[in-house]
């Protein structure tokens, strides 16, 4: 295992990192450097004071290397260049091939809906969302809650310990009635789930103003994919599972849809960002996510912050042009979810409104990761040594 590579007892038994030359990336000369490199040096804050609070996101802690990465960055003289950004990868880092069984890995898409919403309930604004319940406890760091999303990952604190919280079902038939948790009221059932599994919102309330709600923990359930539900029983075809096609069959009949959705019994809870927090949608850590270059990961493979390189020539639809062939860009690790599990499983954040989730909801497509490992402080020193002996031949 390299240097500085984040581990866990369930990434070493199946996955190794292969050192590879970044002539290796397919694509990697043609990307803009310049957008990941914004995209690193917006997250070291954040991972900062995590590191400050315990040097730690998780059972993986935030690498020195990487954090003395986010120092060099810092370093960097304004304006930096395109050119500038590619040299502090191929100068800081060393990519590294995920190996491990599967043949390839799994990329999807997420996004932040903008949806209509009011802060009281009414005839057309009935479906409520809801604030953190005070006696919501995590059992896991929220960090390792796709790692780990197969076990109770939260729980509802008693007075003898712990017991699981209310299932979506049980919360939908009322288990929260009474506490004043209601945060705003939507619209669409449907459209409240989906918000439910992409983590963040931007609502348009009734009086003109807008908001951004965030993810603020879980009721501890495992995630169930409905679209998996609809094709092992056979309601749905495999290829005929999209976001857009999922919500028109949920719709199609009320009833029926809101038995499917309660299949997932995971339930997500939501805070009002406020002030310089909702300039945007946050990650895991309240990192700022960058659209088409933040990717939620398996943080129990890849530590928080880590930039990967993604690479998927099936992945067209979200080429910046049409000359890439496909999908060929360094990404930052911003994000987890509790669907993202696996060594090359990851998530695309495409950004906000309707086009990214048209895109987002599309996304399903095989892709390989490059994981870019900081490289020690003596290496990254004697290839300074080593390019300067060649300066003065």
């Amino acid at each position: 295992m390299p240097r500085g590579a984040p581990v866990s007892s369930t990434a070493t038994a199946t996955t190794s990192f292969e050192p590879v030359a970044f002539a290796d990336l397919p694509g990697w000369e043609t990307d803009d450097h310049l957008a990941p490199f914004r995209a690193f040096r917006v997250s070291c804050p954040r991972l900062k004071a995590a590191a400050r609070a315990g040097n730690g996101a998780g059972t993986i802690a935030i690498p020195t290397q990487l954090l003395a990465a986010c120092d060099a960055a810092a370093a960097l003289p304004e304006p930096v260049t395109r050119a500038a950004a590619r040299a502090f990868f191929e100068r800081e880092f060393t990519p590294h091939r995920v190996v491990h069984p599967a043949k390839q890995g799994l990329l999807t898409g997420y996004y932040e809906p903008v949806l209509e919403g009011s802060r009281t309930k009414d005839e057309k604004f009935a479906t409520p969302i809801y604030r953190r319940p005070p006696d919501l406890v995590n059992l896991v760091h929220e960090a390792e809650r796709g790692a780990k999303a197969n076990q109770l990952t939260h729980a509802r604190k008693i007075a003898t310990g712990t017991e699981p919280y209310a299932t979506r079902t049980e919360i939908e038939a009322g288990a929260l009635k009474g506490q004043n948790l209601e945060l705003l009221y939507l619209a669409d059932p449907v459209d409240t789930f989906f918000m439910h599994i992409q983590g963040s919102g931007r609502i348009r309330l009734t009086d003109g103003s807008t908001v951004r709600v965030h993810y603020d923990g879980k009721n501890g359930h495992p995630y169930t994919s409905i679209g998996r539900y609809l094709i092992d029983t056979g309601m749905l075809a495999a290829d005929k599972i999209t976001m857009g096609a999922l919500g028109r069959w949920l719709r199609a009949d009320p009833d029926r849809g809101r038995h499917v959705m309660h299949q997932n019994a995971s339930f997500v809870f939501f805070r009002e960002l406020q002030g310089e927090e909702a300039s945007g949608p946050l990650g895991v850590l309240s990192i700022p996510l960058v659209a088409g270059r933040s990717l939620a990961v398996d943080a129990g493979t890849h530590a928080i912050g880590t930039p990967v390189y993604v690479s998927s020539p099936a992945l067209t639809h979200a080429s910046r042009t049409k000359k890439e062939g496909g999908f060929h860009r360094l990404m930052i690790a911003h994000d987890v979810g509790s669907a993202i599990r696996g060594p090359e499983r990851g998530d695309i954040y495409f950004g906000s409104g309707d086009k990214a989730g048209r895109l987002a909801g599309i996304t399903k497509h095989p892709g390989h990761f490059f994981v870019l490992l900081p490289r020690a402080p003596e290496t990254i020193e004697a290839g300074a040594k080593a390019r300067s002996r060649q300066a003065a031949q």
